[in-house]
């Protein structure tokens, strides 16, 4: 039998950015399942706080050349990689001029929410699965975690679902406690928008905010997991409007790691 992939989209892990408990999260998980014989990448946004010196991050040429498209606009994805040396992972590092090469991650030096992280984190989703299709490396299951990551379920199950290296693949959703009170224009709409995909399937991101990308997220997912025990009641509302599965498993759950292996196993039958 060959070894389950799973692919890890985060907005952050320990060591190179951690603004999050998402960030540990990040950092054990990979580990145990490979650990256990899975087959690991991990894939993060690169913010401006990422120090690529430090971390050794280096482009992958064989990577470049790809383009997003945001609405009427290309974006070129440039692709960076470097290792967590102590557990032998990859970490694979999108990048954008535009979008990333800040010396914040979320909001300004003021606190100001950015208006265009809508943009980043379409950017982001749809340079992902890109960066897949590039590497030519079919995941069983691809594990999404927060709001940045969200639309990632959408694409897989409308523009990608034909696509061979992910017509396979499930996806597992987290939910964290991470709010925010930004709502965005309604200029979000077409940039979000791929092949196969109509405005029905974007109703539950017309609130246009963090509840909106939450519920598009557990809309389309396999499996949605909660990260926290105390998820606000907005957020609990959500999931039981959206999500056709939940599972909890807290990060500092002792058993979350064996949930997860299951929960993996599992979706890749």
């Amino acid at each position: 039998m060959s070894k389950l992939r799973i692919l890890y989209i985060s907005s952050e892990i320990d060591p190179f950015l951690e603004i999050s408990e998402i960030a540990s999260l990040l950092r054990k998980l990979p580990q145990e399942m490979q650990e256990r014989g899975m087959e690991i990448r991990i894939l993060i946004p690169r913010f401006g706080l990422i120090n690529e010196r430090k971390h050794r991050l280096h482009e992958v040429v064989r990577l470049s050349g790809i383009n997003i498209s945001i609405g009427e606009e290309e974006k070129p994805l440039i692709i960076k990689v470097a290792s967590i040396p102590s557990a032998k992972l990859q970490v694979y590092f999108l990048d954008n001029e535009d979008y990333f090469q800040r010396k914040t991650v979320f909001t300004d030096k003021t606190g100001n929410f950015y208006d265009d992280n809508d943009e980043r984190a379409i950017f982001f989703c749809k340079g992902a699965l890109e960066t897949v299709k590039k590497l030519g490396w079919a995941p069983d299951v691809v594990h999404c975690t927060d709001w940045m990551t969200a639309l990632i379920p959408l694409y897989l199950k409308t523009t990608y679902k034909n696509d061979p290296i992910f017509k396979n693949t499930k996806t597992i959703f987290t939910v964290f406690n991470n709010v925010f009170e930004h709502k965005f224009t309604d200029d979000m709409f077409p940039k979000v928008k791929m092949m196969d995909i109509s405005d029905e399937n974007l109703a539950n991101l017309r609130s246009q905010d963090f509840l909106g990308f939450i519920k598009i997220g557990c809309q389309y997912a396999d499996v949605v997991v909660t990260a926290n025990p105390s998820l606000n009641d907005s957020i609990k509302n959500a999931l039981n409007e959206t999500a056709d599965r939940q599972i909890d498993s807290f990060i500092d759950d002792e058993n979350s790691a064996e949930t997860f292996f299951n929960l993996y196993t599992e979706l890749a039958d």
